[in-house]
């Protein structure tokens, strides 16, 4: 079974500037990251909704562990908001495209952002998320994030939650988690992510 790093999180920094955020390398223990991209499922460009993909064991039982309630007490304490209640929308991501990383904050019905990284030894310039300072400007940044090794980076939604990354074209894994203002704002994204899955499902069939 997938095993989280909880006491890692709880005792992790929690960043204000330029907005708040946490970095937790190693969330997830290599024996871990080993299952669950074991039999990763194979993504073209874009987010995914879980019930668009086959869901493997490995993935399934990170979920299972996200889901959970230390998870959600953990991030809830970290950040001062509560959680309890609040829909949650994941979405699996296996492939970076060149137009990919452009700086946004996240839409104004997410609350907290979560981003689990599951690629290996990150080697490319491209790719690393930036902590911005502001909207225009990719090279003024607090911190980068290599997308590697299990490395957990959850974020507090806000207008100055600006964030984005270099170019870089080809397999990048990770998982997003958010929990939404509204079961309603939930549904909307995942129908579009569904809707974007499924299209290319078609195009890569024919």
């Amino acid at each position: 079974m997938v095993q989280l790093n909880i006491d890692m999180l709880k005792t992790a920094e929690l960043r204000t500037d330029p907005f708040e955020y946490t970095i937790v390398p190693g969330f997830l223990p290599p024996s871990s990251l080993d299952e669950i991209m074991s039999d990763y499922p194979v993504l073209k460009g874009g987010s995914y909704p879980l019930d668009s993909v086959d869901m493997p064991p490995g993935v399934q039982s990170l979920v299972d562990q996200l889901d959970g309630p230390e998870f959600e007490t953990a991030i809830a304490d970290k950040f001062g908001v509560a959680l309890v209640g609040q829909p949650k929308m994941y979405s699996l991501r296996g492939y970076c495209r060149s137009s990919d990383g452009k700086i946004h904050t996240d839409s104004k019905d997410k609350i907290i952002t979560v981003l689990l990284y599951l690629n290996k030894d990150w080697a490319h310039d491209g790719g690393k998320l930036r902590m911005l300072r502001s909207g225009d400007d990719l090279e003024d940044f607090a911190e980068e994030v290599p997308p590697d090794n299990g490395t957990l980076l959850v974020f507090k939604r806000s207008e100055r939650s600006w964030h984005g990354h270099g170019p870089f074209e080809g397999k990048r894994c990770s998982i997003q988690m958010n929990w939404m203002t509204s079961e309603g704002a939930r549904g909307f994204h995942k129908l579009r992510h569904s809707i974007s899955a499924r299209v290319k499902k078609i195009t890569a069939a024919e």
